[in-house]
């Protein structure tokens, strides 16, 4: 099986010479030859490549963490909060940076060159803390669990969910630290959502359990 052709995006003298086109690299060197997508005309083109450096990455999920590493630019700025996909021996991971090592210590931002190790958590799949009160009874009843759902999936306040075995009414959301866009770290007001990636934990009326009555 032959290997795919690699593209690159650069103007094209015959068909489109202000504007980039989607062109075949040909032939690689320090004047590539190409060929455009658009009009199949083949040329020749200096083709900037951004430098990269391949940095160590530390992954945790739900208390184990896995080691891989990744190519990131070396002058591009890297920052607390921002999310890649790494490739470890397990899987393809969407991860969000929540540290970043250099030769000073640990940065919320540096320079892609400067980080020794990032350091992450894996945010395409979480387990949710949950904390489920009975719809009467006393405090002793209430009870915690995690829930595994994906990373983008939406609890909002004064609605059911049905995950899992369990329905619960979201009565809460407490936010993570590194979690972005949001206006106050506890979301409690009807209507308020927030995705699972960025729930420290839920608070909920359980609705699964007949035994116990309405309020």
């Amino acid at each position: 099986m032959s290997e795919p052709t690699e593209r690159v995006a650069v103007s094209c003298p015959a068909c489109s010479p202000e504007a980039e086109t989607v062109h075949e690299i040909l032939r690689n060197g320090g004047q590539a030859t190409v060929r455009c997508t658009a009009c199949s005309h083949v040329h020749k083109t200096t083709i900037e490549r951004e430098r990269t450096v391949d940095t160590e990455v530390i992954i945790s999920q739900d208390g184990e963490s896995f080691s891989s590493s990744v190519s990131v630019p070396a002058d591009e700025k890297l920052a607390v909060g921002e999310e890649f996909l790494a490739e470890t021996d397990e899987a393809i991971m969407t991860a969000r940076i929540t540290s970043l090592e250099t030769a000073d210590g640990r940065q919320d931002e540096a320079r892609g060159e400067a980080v020794e190790t990032i350091w992450s958590r894996a945010v395409g799949n979480v387990s949710v803390n949950v904390t489920l009160h009975p719809k009467s009874g006393t405090r002793d009843d209430t009870r915690s669990l995690k829930l595994q759902v994906p990373g983008e999936y939406e609890f909002t306040v004064d609605e059911v969910d049905e995950i899992g075995g369990e329905e619960f009414t979201v009565e809460g959301l407490y936010l993570r630290d590194d979690a972005e866009g949001y206006q106050h770290e506890k979301l409690d007001h009807p209507g308020d959502s927030a995705v699972a990636k960025d729930i420290q934990r839920v608070y909920a009326r359980d609705e699964s359990t007949s035994a116990w009555s309405a309020w």
